[in-house]
């Protein structure tokens, strides 16, 4: 009989190529979703509902594995104190309500996976390289990621195997920031942002459907893992290599720190810092990147 993974935040950018990748490798899914669809030969949907605190009990009682990835977007409007509210309850209140139903129901699942990011070493710009036994910093993003891991804590505590996947910026085609991104670029109008000297960790998509894979798979894997590729992309660096695949030079001047900074406010952390990231601990195991190359991954993501 096939395993069965029940997945939160399904119908995102990662849960549907991820359905994909597991429905490929032999798994059934189900998904949690707020409004009623349409079942497939594979995919099964089930509601439920944060507010009434609710969750389908047929969709706890046939899940074999959780995959917990609903949260809301972290970039998607600018960050006042409801806003970071929201994306903080989004992820923990949504933990809370997977393991009340677990433990209503008496089950006991094989791993518990819960997305994670690396955003919890902190807003910060510099050389050093985050590995996961670092402290998670006291900033927004710092404290959001340690209080969405501290959520899957419970699950430990129950003897369940539990894995967080600290994921850096997801590549995928036409999909994720390089949705925006692309329509800049194509009309060459791209350009370097602030100094250009802030890392960007990046995971091609495959690479990190393919880990949530591993976690399943692999009994080895508990705790927190990065899942970036552990080099020297920077801003500079990424621009550049984005226009050369559009087929030119970037030819307009920087984008002045406080231009994002107006616009943005706050948010413009996100884009005006980061982080280089080891990804040593997963490669340890035996996981193997397939994209390592920032322009190998740009370019199979980009279909002119």
């Amino acid at each position: 009989m096939r395993k069965n993974v029940l997945i939160t935040g399904g119908t995102g950018f990662v849960g549907r190529n991820l359905t994909q990748l597991l429905i490929a490798n032999g798994y059934s899914v189900s998904i949690l979703s707020r409004r009623k669809q349409n079942n497939t030969e594979n995919v099964f949907y089930y509601l439920w509902n944060l507010e009434k605190q609710t969750i389908e009990k047929e969709a706890i009682e046939k899940a074999d594995y959780i995959i917990h990835l609903a949260g809301e977007g972290i970039a998607q409007k600018r960050w006042t104190q409801k806003r970071k509210a929201s994306i903080l309850s989004s992820r923990i209140n949504t933990a809370q309500l997977i393991f009340s139903a677990l433990q209503k129901n008496g089950k006991k699942v094989e791993a518990y996976l819960s997305a994670s990011a690396v955003g919890i070493y902190g807003a910060v710009n510099g050389r050093a390289i985050c590995h996961e036994e670092m402290q998670a910093a006291n900033d927004f993003l710092g404290r959001t990621c340690q209080e969405w891991e501290a959520a899957a804590r419970p699950f430990e505590e129950l003897g369940i195997r539990t894995v967080k996947i600290r994921t850096g910026l997801v590549l995928g085609e036409n999909e994720g920031f390089l949705k925006q991104l692309n329509v800049i670029f194509k009309l060459k109008l791209g350009a370097v942002i602030g100094s250009g000297k802030q890392y960007m960790p990046w995971i091609h998509i495959d690479d990190l459907c393919r880990i949530y894979l591993e976690a399943i798979e692999n009994p080895m894997m508990e705790g927190a893992f990065n899942a970036a590729i552990t080099d020297d992309t920077n801003n500079k660096l990424f621009s550049k290599l984005l226009a050369k695949i559009y087929g030119y030079k970037i030819w307009l001047p920087n984008v002045p720190a406080f231009i994002i900074r107006l616009f943005l406010g706050e948010m413009a952390k996100l884009i005006l810092t980061g982080r280089r990231i080891s990804n040593s601990k997963i490669r340890e195991l035996g996981f193997q990147f397939q994209f390592i190359k920032l322009e190998e991954a740009l370019r199979d993501c980009i279909k002119k």
